[in-house]
């Protein structure tokens, strides 16, 4: 039997100093987020959480670290110190590797009004976050940049072939970029986030120069400020830079100089594709060495060149999406069963142009561009699908 209303019993309702509560204990978004990708960077995490707190005592902010699922605790031990400090907060990246990737993602979680990017191993000088703060603040840019090439800048801290490959990069980049600055490859940066949210759907996860990406894609639109830095010597952890870096750098480069048209992804496909034309013929040659039959050699050495693209692609295409284990070999299988299908459109697309226009150039390449494109777009929806 239900109460009369007057009888029922009605939630509580907070008293005035309980509500005054509640609001004082509701936080807006921070000032600044500083974005921190990290992998094996473990020990360093204290030692830049504690000179952010002393530099930045002033400001309201909060580190990001994003962690590649490091094996050696890194995300364990910024989630300790988060525990005690909102002000610190750990993503944990698991089956996705990259430094742009990491980037991004810490980046698109932050609320704040402004963003900075710096790395983990303590060669950034954290100190310049000040100066950057001031210069967004007061208006004079979009974003500032911390550079070791503009006056009283330094690049000590690089070994003297990694200054050498980061000069000439530099200058490759002003060059074919047309981006005016003396160090667009620096990681060290911070912008607005309402003009970095304008460009983030137009940004590559891949590669390790997120700068270099929002620059190219800004097309001159950002107004940019360089501070001088010193780039500092490592002092724990180890380098996450290794030849892979190249693929990434010229697929990122070559993508921005056709206007995005065509994705670092999809150039960094096709280079795995072109070495594999070698291994093949390579294969070829040897097979026909010991007496097969052509046909036999032919079909041996489709498979292993097959399975080349496959393995590189997996190393450098998709490694942020990497196969292993049991993925690994139902990869291959579906890989394989892909680009016998579009070998087979290959042949079929060319015989139809040919026997439209008889040019056998023009045919033979409108075949190798469709069955490319098929390898291309049904292995990255069947094979290195998203998990």
């Amino acid at each position: 039997m239900s109460l009369p209303v007057t009888d029922q019993i009605l939630p509580a309702t907070p008293a005035p100093r309980e509500r005054v509560a509640e609001v004082a204990a509701a936080r807006p978004a921070p000032e600044l987020s500083i974005v921190v990708p990290t992998f094996n960077e473990k020990a360093n995490i204290p030692i830049l959480v504690e000179r952010l707190s002393h530099l930045l005592a002033g400001s309201d902010w909060e580190v990001v670290f994003v962690d590649d699922n490091s094996p050696d605790g890194t995300t364990a031990a910024a989630r300790a110190i988060g525990e005690a400090d909102c002000r610190v907060r750990c993503i944990r990246r698991i089956g996705r590797r990259g430094l742009a990737g990491a980037c991004l993602e810490g980046m698109l979680t932050s609320q704040a009004r402004y963003v900075a990017v710096m790395d983990a191993d303590l060669q950034h000088d954290e100190g310049l976050l000040v100066g950057m703060l001031d210069c967004l603040r007061n208006g004079r840019a979009d974003v500032v940049v911390a550079s070791r090439y503009v006056y009283g800048g330094s690049a000590g801290g690089l070994s003297r072939q990694r200054s050498r490959v980061s000069r000439w990069s530099n200058t490759l980049v002003r060059l074919l970029l047309g981006i005016d600055l003396t160090d667009p490859m620096s990681g060290h940066f911070m912008m607005r986030r309402d003009a970095f949210e304008a460009l983030a759907p137009d940004l590559s996860s891949q590669g390790f120069k997120i700068l270099l990406d929002i620059l190219a894609t800004g097309r001159g639109r950002l107004r940019t400020v360089e501070l001088p830095s010193t780039f500092r010597e490592r002092q724990h952890g180890e380098s996450k830079l290794d030849s892979k870096i190249a693929l990434d750098f010229a697929a990122l480069v070559t993508a921005k100089l056709t206007n995005d048209a065509v994705s670092a992804r999809f150039l960094l496909f096709c280079l795995v594709g072109f070495t594999g034309i070698g291994i093949h013929l390579g294969l070829l040659s040897a097979l026909l060495a010991f007496d097969l039959t052509f046909g036999a050699a032919q079909s041996l050495a489709t498979v292993g060149a097959i399975t080349w693209n496959f393995v590189l692609n997996n190393l450098f295409t998709y490694r942020d999406q990497r196969l292993t284990g049991w993925r690994f070999l139902t990869g291959l299988i579906r890989f394989q069963v892909i680009c016998v299908i579009g070998a087979i459109s290959n042949v079929g697309i060319a015989t139809w142009i040919y026997d439209y226009d008889s040019v056998w150039w023009i045919a033979g390449l409108g075949g190798a561009i469709i069955g490319t494109v098929w390898n291309f777009v049904v292995s990255a929806a069947f094979v290195w699908r998203q998990r």
